[in-house]
């Protein structure tokens, strides 16, 4: 997991959150989207960090995948509140 990927992600899944709500206003409602896209988001991007490792060989899987779907949308849950 690097940083950069979890804020890419993160930062995502606040965008996202707003196209699903349809208002970028700060809510608890929002937030809580927000995070779970976050989330989903992180998932997407690791799994395939994990397709890319599988195909050279590696074998990673949860060390990857929840940390970074975790971070996120720690990150998107973060970001809802400050725009």
């Amino acid at each position: 997991m690097s940083i950069e990927k979890a804020v890419t992600a993160g930062l995502s899944g606040n965008e996202l959150s707003k196209k699903i709500t349809g208002t970028d206003e700060v809510s608890a409602g929002r937030t809580a989207v927000a995070t779970g896209c976050g989330a989903v988001v992180g998932a997407v991007m690791a799994e395939g960090i994990v397709i890319g490792a599988t195909a050279v060989g590696l074998t990673v899987t949860a060390p990857v995948t929840v940390p970074l779907a975790v971070a996120s949308g720690v990150v998107a849950g973060i970001a809802s509140l400050f725009d």
